[in-house]
């Protein structure tokens, strides 16, 4: 259901705060992506309930899946081996179908709190976590874990890696930078490559894919069979498609060129009936998302016209807006 070692997938990443349960949907029924992975769910104190897994992961109402179909991993965040463990069997009780442990997020405050790529630090610990949730959950449930090449050395990843593998990790997702580089320009998917021909379990590549030409590169160095891509997908919605085409993978027809702001619409208005589907009807969030979408379109894709529509107060204005030439 999730990740084949014989057969090549897409993956769309998890973009804290963008890809939420409308955005997977939509993505979901472009015929390029294999599965998704969800926004992470923060464990710190206290193992979240099972009302948060349902909220923040409607489409386990639905048998972990969303409205088109394709499968959502649940992923979480946290330090301590017990709650981890714990939450993870919550989730699965709530109907999650596969877990995913975040060890890559550089967001400062998860940080401090010990969480994400704060592990790096300490490769045992990672073992440990993927061992303790890997021991709770049902052998049918994939346990998987998205990381960094490590907090301030590429050369961590060979043995964080090999602890997470050691832990009963059935796949890895590598982004190809430290938690100190950030996003910052370029990413390294030599390192990726080597863990690949190193461990026995499918590897993921991640990073900087912005383009058919930046997956085939990825491809041809880090050997792999398996990609995910976040950022990318949404500054241009017809990447994944393309990528997934040239994996062999793709279904349906190639989308057509987003050109003009136009162009966009469709796709706006298809976003706001899934939240509507998913009773997300708070219309300052639908915007919020809406232009967060725009955003990374402008900063890294071809849509120019940002700036006229940036200000909008409603989705009715930003849709008035778009009509221009």
């Amino acid at each position: 259901m999730f990740l084949n070692s014989d057969k090549p997938a897409l993956v769309l990443a998890p973009m804290d705060g963008v890809t939420d349960a409308p955005m997977r949907a939509l993505q979901g029924e472009g015929g390029a992506f294999t599965f998704c992975v969800s926004e992470f769910i923060r464990v710190s104190g206290e193992v979240p309930p099972r009302k948060v897994f349902l909220r923040e992961v409607p489409e386990l109402n639905q048998g972990g899946k969303t409205f088109s179909g394709m499968p959502v991993q649940v992923q979480i965040l946290g330090g301590d081996s017990g709650r981890m463990a714990e939450t993870a069997c919550v989730a699965v009780e709530a109907g999650a179908i596969g877990i995913d442990i975040n060890f890559g997020c550089p967001a400062p405050t998860v940080n401090r709190h010990d969480g994400g790529a704060a592990i790096l630090r300490s490769p045992c610990r990672i073992r440990e976590i993927v061992s303790a949730i890997r021991a709770a959950v049902p052998k049918a449930i994939p346990v998987s874990a998205k990381m960094r090449l490590g907090w301030d050395s590429m050369d961590s990843i060979y043995e964080n890696a090999e602890m997470a593998a050691e832990g009963g990790a059935a796949w890895l997702t590598i982004h190809g930078r430290t938690k100190m580089q950030g996003y910052t320009p370029p990413a390294y998917w030599e390192p990726i490559g080597k863990v690949r021909e190193k461990l026995n379990i499918p590897v993921v590549g991640n990073g900087d894919i912005w383009s058919l030409e930046d997956f085939r590169r990825c491809r041809d160095v880090t050997g792999s069979k398996h990609f995910m891509i976040g950022r990318g997908a949404l500054a241009n919605p017809c990447l994944p498609w393309q990528i997934a085409n040239e994996l062999g993978i793709a279904t349906g027809s190639e989308p057509s060129e987003l050109r003009t702001p136009q162009d966009w619409l469709p796709h706006l208005h298809r976003l706001v009936a899934l939240s509507h589907g998913y009773d997300q009807n708070d219309r300052g969030r639908v915007l919020r998302r809406i232009k967060q979408w725009l955003n990374l379109a402008s900063r890294f894709g071809h849509f120019t016209h940002f700036d006229q529509v940036k200000r909008a107060t409603t989705v009715e204005e930003l849709f008035r807006l778009m009509q221009f030439e």
